[in-house]
């Protein structure tokens, strides 16, 4: 968790809790005790990853997985981000009760994005930052670089007058990543031993093992 998201979750509690003053009082402490806390990049539980390739100093890559058990069925994302020097900026995951593959495969890609972004905001970084997106799926790296496109210029339809699939996580998708100037796109090949994206096919598994899938 970055210290900006950890600001939200405060603000939110604060929200809820805005007329009991007990409660309000150990929001207080909360945040209090969440100054103490280092937010600097850390590695994960896995061990080091080597750096990203080709990216320039200062630039950073965001590296994302999707399960499910069963298509449809109960499905998790993974994620973990790194800056050029190789450094472990954060590492996430999440369940769905009923999902699909690509639905995951979009969601990861889409908490990543979302979660660098906010380390952006934190770090005060440009959006001219360059930024890579690496995943295993075809489905989003495509749809993301070659499908949107032409959905958004019909009205988020198809060539066929159809709606896209999930469009509605395409949409999220698409803001976010129009939040950077300078995005690419990485496809590589899953379950092949690249360590980030093997690590992001064990975080959405985990997750789904925690959680009784």
């Amino acid at each position: 968790m970055s210290k900006v998201k950890l600001k939200k979750h405060i603000k939110y509690l604060r929200e809820v809790f805005s007329s009991n003053e007990k409660a309000l009082g150990l929001i207080e402490d909360l945040e209090n005790e969440g100054e103490s806390l280092d937010f600097s990049p850390s590695k994960t539980s896995s061990g080091e990853f080597p750096a990203p390739s080709n990216l320039k100093e200062n630039g950073f890559a965001v590296y994302s997985d999707g399960a499910c058990r069963g298509n449809p069925g109960p499905g998790a994302w993974g994620m973990v981000a790194q800056s050029s020097d190789g450094s472990v900026l954060f590492f996430d995951s999440g369940v769905e009760d009923h999902s699909t593959n690509n639905r995951m495969e979009l969601q990861g890609a889409i908490e990543g994005i979302k979660s660098l972004l906010e380390y952006f905001e934190e770090q005060n970084l440009p959006a001219s930052t360059e930024v890579r997106l690496v995943s295993d799926s075809k489905y989003v790296l495509d749809g993301i670089s070659k499908w949107v496109p032409g959905w958004k210029a019909r009205g988020w339809k198809k060539a066929d007058k159809k709606e896209p699939e999930n469009v509605e996580r395409w949409k999220t998708l698409d803001e976010l990543v129009g939040e950077l100037s300078n995005i690419s796109y990485e496809w590589v090949r899953g379950h092949q031993g690249h360590p980030q994206n093997e690590y992001c096919d064990l975080l959405a598994n985990q997750a789904l093992d925690n959680n009784g899938y």
